[in-house]
């Protein structure tokens, strides 16, 4: 199927989660994960009513972002693991960073916004499965209290909500209760209103459960090659 087909039928699953966990399918967004796919590919996307787009890497993203400036209402998104020294550049590529996962990154990334005379959208990385290979802040941590704290004092962010990447498993539904675990999660968070902290968006699910997600209150799901089909390997 081309890329317009993919996302019609997504945009049809993701209905029908929602609609089915009796949920207004308007409050999900579908944020096309376009790491390592050419302009053109995004470009198809864009065509067919994508605006949020996702990516990893800040310099591959530096590479391809002249050619596709002119995507009228694109947003770009930072996905993938941050590092601090980085945060000047990925500041001023994109429109938030989604990975966030230490006071000390968001404290640069800030400084960074400030000195470019904006305010930078950010998403707080859970790490729901304590997996030692993955980014992300425990969810039980102190260190998640002190990063709310301390990042809600920092004026040129704006910390909109949680995102996370639960262990694989092959079976959809055994991402389940981690994206139940992060729901939970953001709605104890949001009832202790800090200033400065939103927590509106549940970033969860990618292109094999994000059903699982949204019945679950994702507000953004990730999909790459369910759009875009598979990446060749590097």
């Amino acid at each position: 199927m081309s890329i317009s087909e993919n996302i019609a039928q997504i945009r049809e699953r993701i209905e029908s989660a929602a609609r089915g966990s009796g949920r207004n399918p308007e409050e999900i967004t579908l944020m096309a994960v376009s790491k390592t796919f050419l302009p053109e590919r995004i470009r198809e996307a864009h065509a067919a009513g994508v605006r949020v787009f996702g990516e990893n890497r800040v310099q591959e993203f530096a590479d391809k972002s002249e050619a596709v400036r002119e995507l009228i209402g694109a947003e770009w998104h930072l996905i993938g693991h941050l590092q601090s020294n980085k945060a000047n550049k990925a500041a001023e590529l994109f429109r938030a960073i989604d990975s966030v996962d230490s006071f000390k990154l968001a404290q640069r990334l800030s400084a960074a916004a400030e000195k470019l005379g904006k305010k930078l959208d950010v998403l707080i990385e859970i790490n729901v499965g304590g997996e030692e290979a993955k980014s992300g802040v425990n969810p039980n941590s102190e260190e998640l209290q002190g990063l709310l704290e301390a990042a809600s004092r920092l004026e040129h962010l704006s910390i909109r909500g949680l995102m996370t990447i639960p262990p694989f498993t092959e079976d959809p539904e055994g991402a389940r209760s981690y994206f139940r675990r992060l729901r939970e999660l953001r709605d104890h968070i949001a009832s202790r209103r800090r200033p400065g902290i939103s927590m509106h968006t549940l970033s969860m699910g990618m292109s094999h459960d994000f059903e699982v997600a949204v019945e679950e209150g994702s507000t953004c799901v990730r999909v790459g090659t369910g759009i875009f089909g598979e990446r060749a390997l590097k």
